[in-house]
Formats: structure tokens, sequence, C-alpha cells
């Protein structure tokens, strides 16, 4: 028995590992839930900026910096299209699964909560990977936006400056 005790942490060890994880695991959610929203935010500043472009009609107008405002928006709203794309959350235990749920209840308290730990690790790897795609394609979708209003404004610019010499 010494030797099975050798073996596992000691079991307040192991509780507080587990609530550990689980902390990691809500902040890994609230960052998902932040993600959320900037993803929301840049689709709402996407769409204002596409309808500004259309109410002054300087989308409608051939020139370089409307095809290169087109694609812009194209690949921004690509990417937060991408970022909003389900992904499937990993949880531990699988509630549904009758034969894993039992065998968790077969081991001993001590062998019981290393193996929730061990699944709580899992689940914040997993997770992760997920939370960081979603990142990503933000981060990207950010920068083709930043891109985007840069050329809008110089669209702009460049249209006021041929109507000045034009009048003049």
């Amino acid at each position: 028995m010494a030797n099975n005790e050798a073996k596992f942490p000691d079991i307040a060890t192991l509780d507080l590992a587990i609530r550990d994880a689980r902390a990691v695991l809500e902040q890994q959610q609230q960052l998902r839930q932040f993600s959320l929203t900037q993803l929301n935010i840049l689709f709402v500043v996407n769409t204002a900026l596409l309808t500004i472009l259309a109410i002054s009609r300087l989308i409608f107008t051939w020139s370089w910096f409307s095809l290169i405002e087109l694609s812009g928006f194209l690949l921004s709203f690509s990417l937060l299209i991408y970022a909003l794309l389900p992904r499937q959350t990993l949880i531990t235990p699988n509630l549904d699964d009758r034969e894993t749920l039992e065998r968790y209840l077969a081991l001993p308290p001590d062998q019981y909560r290393l193996q929730m730990l061990t699944n709580l690790i899992e689940v914040y790897n997993a997770n992760k990977q997920r939370l960081d795609d979603i990142t990503q394609a933000l981060l990207l979708a950010s920068y083709a936006l930043w891109t985007v209003v840069v050329i809008v404004l110089l669209h702009i610019l460049s249209s006021l400056l041929a109507g000045f010499t034009k009048e003049v």
C-alpha cells in the first residue's frame, strides 16, 4: 500500500491541481468569448466600411483602388467566416460514454483525481489549438481590414484631389 501511495500525489494536492486546471479552463473559455466579441466588432466595421464605399459610389468606379478594396474585403470577410466556423470543444468526462464513466467510478479516489487532472490537461491542449486558430484568423482579418481602411482613405484622397484639379 505504501508503494501505491508513493505513486500518486497527495489527495489535497490533486484537489488543488484540479481546481487550478478548472480555473485555467474557465479563463480559456472567457478568452474564447472575448474572441467572439472581437469577431462581431470586425464584422460590423467591415460591413460599415463597405457600406460607406457603396454610398459614396467609390467602389463602383473602376480603379486599382476599387480592385484592391474589393480584394481586401473578400479576404477580410473570408478570414472572419473562417474564425466563425463551428469548432467542437472537447469536454471531459464524456457523459455519453457509459463504459468510461463506469471505469472512472471504479477507480480509487486518488487515481480518479489523477485521471481527471490528466483529462483536464488534454481538454486544455485540444481547446487551445482551436482557440489559437480563431485568434490567428482574427489577427489576419484585422490586418486585412486595416489595409482596406488605408486604401479607402487613399482612394477618397485621390478622388478629392482629382476633383480639385478639375475645378482649377
